[in-house]
């Protein structure tokens, strides 16, 4: 994946509009965490932080991984700051090879639509979980509004849920929670969440 935009980016990526809507989906996030005390997390294409360090009261652990170190920069600067003792970040990009890690929960906020050959992804993810683990996916859905050569244009919820399953996943939950203006490639868009299980 090019990273280029990402590194760039980094400095400046919490802006005003990204935390707003970061804050709309931790809210949506946090009751698929609850009694996970005992868990572990693992954010993929966590960018800053901005979601899984909101959550970081309600499991044992996180880990960020993202393939931008300037992100990951951003991030390790806030979880010192911020005294976040149970977050570590690692720098991967599992779209080529998938280290040696597992977790109970894997989390991945408006990534999916960042990555070409999303079965690939899912595999890779399902391999990191462990038996009974929770994926949990949020982004956005179907928007014939966006056109863009390096991004999905959103999913359709039957087709994401028949990839989980041709993946492995099982107890497929899927809803769409929020609409907002401009939200998604400069168009108004809405966001869905999913979570399934290994």
């Amino acid at each position: 994946m090019e990273n280029n935009v990402f590194e760039q980016m980094a400095k400046k990526y919490d802006t005003e509009e990204r935390m707003e809507l970061a804050k709309v989906i931790v809210k949506e996030v946090r009751p698929e965490l609850r009694n996970s005390k005992s868990k572990s997390l693992i954010d993929y294409g966590s960018g800053t932080g901005l979601i899984s360090l909101e959550l970081s009261d309600l499991v044992d652990s996180i880990l960020l991984v993202d393939a931008s170190e300037q992100m990951l920069e951003v991030a390790k600067a806030k979880i010192t700051h911020r005294g976040i003792s149970n977050s570590k970040v690692l720098y991967s990009d599992f779209t080529e090879e998938t280290p040696e890690l597992k977790a109970d929960i894997v989390l991945m906020s408006l990534v999916l639509l960042h990555i070409p050959d999303t079965r690939k992804i899912l595999q890779a993810l399902y391999n990191i979980l462990n038996k009974g683990g929770k994926l949990i996916i949020i982004d956005f859905d179907k928007n014939n509004n966006v056109n863009h050569p390096k991004i999905h244009s959103g999913f359709s919820h039957e087709e994401l849920k028949k990839r989980l399953s041709e993946v492995g996943f099982t107890s497929i939950e899927m809803k769409t929670f929020y609409h907002g203006k401009r939200i998604f490639a400069k168009q108004d868009a809405s966001m869905f969440i999913s979570s399934s299980i290994k």
